[in-house]
């Protein structure tokens, strides 16, 4: 029994403490998600105040110590200047060199031991600082440094002072005084000023100078100067001592950063994010499961709607899985076998395998299944399809095209192979009465040109046979009478061999047109291109000898090889050195009538053989014609020689055209019928007979 409906209904329903207990629960939950929030936006924004302290507080002490080897480094090039006692041109020489290549140094002066200034060098980057009130007259703390430097017997610092500038500026400096020993007593001073803002500039870094401002202070925060691109805002700020000889500077470092934001950074910014959308989440399944069910609906409706397409296609398809084993099959491709899909489906030897290609079929299964084939390769192979030969359940053979791709399931795994099948059967039998049709035409125009070369074999086999006749009544004349010495019976031997040559020669000639006619159809073969044209030329100079024309072979050592049906490129040649002789006879001189047959190998793949003939040339008109069946220009002619020339050649692959070249005699004008021929390269292997099933011809790692 089923329940109620209004009890089920009741059942879902939740009750009132049921939904108070949820409503706690959501509420402590959002109230610990509200101070955690809370606690994290507080640790956050006070860690990041101290980690920008911290970073403040390293810079200022690494500015402190730059600025403390900077005057340590002044201080001994301003005592070198001392060493060896140097003359007076030679210590204002190394004093200006000084000065110009340290800008945080002024002023240079030599003092006698009663500090009067006997010398002095001013920096050559600025004017002097001592113009507008004399150096006299602020000379306490320098001479204040000196006392104690000649106490101490060491360099000594001076407290810093100001300087006014003519500008109506000024600078804050301060000086350093070094005692000069002669003798081991006091014979002078050397004292130097330094920019307090210019020792800054030259010793901290410009990446410090970007984010801070650096300044020199006095106890009570007095700025005595400041360096940087921006001024500070007071937030964050280190001091540092920088102990000196008799004197200790104050640096103070202050950054550019203020106080840290509300919410300081990306990741705060993103726990806040989440947290926020994490109540959006909540509402979003409730909206996600109404969606499921609807899409499971549509699916379901999908689903029937391809099995019914599936069903109702003339197609047939099949689909098998990693071990080849068919998973799925049509009823178009039911049809097409004869099978049903229960004794086909999960079979990995299908019923549909010819007995006598099942072992070639399952080896070349093997070798896909086994392989791993990139995707892109996979759906080209696709696109461009095989054939193969399947059997129908009464036994009859026929010839399929499969296109065939890989399966792919939801999470892009590779799961099999899904078939397309064609049945081509039908197709294949109207090719094969077309390729039939096609060999009765072409053996028309055989015999249509052996009747054309009737009259050439009369007039060839005329002279040996008169030669035959003439041998044979003086070798009876000579029988007949009674002489029989040594001179009669030498002549008998030359008559009998002249007798036996001409009937060669006469069989020669019958022979070729024999082999031209009957030669049994050949498949494709590699060979030589003077073996083809040794085939044809002994006919071609039938028609030569009968016209005055010369033939001229030229081709190329060593000489090529093509990859061709000999029979059918032999009538080629044959039908277009045949017209270029007809084109000459009655328009060229006998003195240019020059046959000229050329092979030359332009292109690793391909051959190309010319004739070139001095006729007149093809008119325009006769030259948007000249290949279509059935048009000729003579009045004897069929009109299907070039026709089923460029027929033949196109079947191999290449191209047959024409047009006009340079003559190589004096006179006439040279048209050229060129053709071309797969060549074969000298490690390539000899092609497979056609008497193989057609299903060889399919690439070995394509499964059936």
């Amino acid at each position: 029994m089923s329940a109620h409906p209004n009890a089920a209904a009741a059942h879902d329903t939740p009750s009132g403490p049921t939904r108070r207990r949820r409503a706690l629960l959501w509420g402590a939950l959002v109230a610990l998600l509200v101070v955690a929030q809370s606690l994290l936006v507080g640790l956050t924004v006070s860690y990041e105040g101290n980690r920008a302290q911290e970073q403040v507080e390293a810079a200022a002490a690494a500015a402190a110590a730059d600025v403390k080897q900077a005057l340590s480094r002044d201080l001994q090039n301003l005592q070198a200047l001392l060493w060896n006692d140097p003359a007076r041109p030679q210590w204002s020489a190394e004093a200006a060199s000084l000065l110009h290549a340290h800008r945080e140094l002024l002023r240079i002066e030599r003092r006698d031991a009663k500090h009067g200034i006997s010398d002095a060098i001013d920096s050559p980057f600025q004017a002097p600082v001592f113009t507008r009130i004399r150096r006299e007259d602020i000379d306490l703390e320098t001479e204040v440094a000196c006392g104690a430097a000649s106490r101490q017997a060491s360099p000594v610092f001076s407290r810093s002072y100001f300087v006014p500038l003519p500008d109506g500026l000024g600078l804050e400096v301060m000086d350093v005084c070094m005692p000069v020993q002669r003798g081991g007593k006091i014979d002078g001073f050397m004292a130097a000023t330094f920019a307090l803002s210019a020792v800054l500039t030259e010793s901290v870094g410009p990446q410090v100078l970007r984010d801070h401002e650096l300044s020199f202070v006095e106890g009570d925060g007095t700025r005595l100067a400041r360096i940087g691109l921006m001024r500070g805002s007071g937030v964050y700020v280190a001091e540092r001592l920088i102990d000196l000889p008799g004197q200790t500077l104050q640096l103070r470092m202050d950054s550019v950063a203020g106080s840290p934001r509300l919410i300081p950074n990306l990741a705060v910014a993103l726990v806040l994010g989440l947290s926020l959308a994490l109540g959006v989440v909540v509402v979003l399944l409730v909206r996600d499961v109404r969606k499921r069910a609807t899409a499971e609906r549509a699916l379901a409706e999908s689903l029937a709607f391809r099995k019914a397409m599936e069903d109702s296609l003339v197609t047939g398809l099949r689909a098998r899985d990693l071990q080849g084993r068919v998973t799925y099959v049509n009823p178009a491709f039911c049809q097409m076998v004869g099978f049903s899909a229960e004794e086909m489906i999960g079979r990995s030897t299908p019923l549909y395998w010819p007995p006598e290609l099942a072992d070639e079929y399952a080896r070349r299964q093997a070798v896909r299944l086994g392989g791993e084939q990139p995707r892109e390769d996979a759906l080209q192979s696709a696109r461009e399809g095989f054939e193969t030969i399947f059997m129908r359940k009464n036994g009859e053979r026929f010839a399929v095209l499969i296109f065939e791709a890989p399966l792919v399931d939801g999470a892009g795994l590779h799961t099999g192979w899904m078939s397309a099948v064609l049945d081509v059967s039908d197709q294949r039998r109207i090719e094969e009465i077309s390729r039939q049709q096609q060999e009765r035409l072409q053996a028309t125009a055989r015999l249509a040109t052996v009747g054309e070369m009737a009259s050439l074999l009369s007039h060839e086999l005329n002279q040996p046979l008169a030669a035959i006749a003439s041998y044979a009544a003086g070798s009876l004349n000579l029988m007949e009478s009674r002489a029989a010495d040594s001179d009669t019976t030498s002549l008998l031997r030359q008559a009998t061999e002249r007798i036996a040559e001409q009937a060669e020669r006469a069989g020669r000639v019958i022979k070729s047109v024999h082999d031209f006619v009957r030669r049994r159809e050949q498949a494709r073969e590699a060979v030589r291109c003077d073996v083809l044209i040794d085939a044809v030329l002994p006919l071609v100079r039938l028609q030569s000898r009968k016209s005055g024309t010369r033939v001229e072979v030229d081709m190329p050592c060593p000489v090529p090889r093509v990859l061709c049906d000999c029979t059918m490129v032999e009538q080629v040649l044959l039908n277009l050195t045949r017209n270029g002789i007809q084109a000459m006879e009655g328009h060229t001189a006998p003195a240019h009538r020059e046959l000229c047959i050329r092979v030359r190998q332009h292109h690793p793949r391909w051959v190309t053989f010319s004739v070139i003939d001095h006729g007149p040339g093809v008119a325009p008109d006769v030259a948007q014609r000249l290949f279509t069946p059935f048009f000729t220009t003579r009045s004897e002619g069929m009109g299907l020689g070039l026709s089923l020339c460029r027929t033949v050649i196109e079947q191999h692959g290449g191209a047959l055209d024409f047009g006009s070249v340079a003559p190589t005699s004096g006179a006439g004008t040279a048209t050229e019928f060129r053709f071309t021929l797969p060549a074969v390269a000298a490690e390539r292997k000899e092609p497979p007979s056609h008497d193989a099933p057609r299903e060889a011809d399919a690439a070995p790692a394509t499964a059936p």
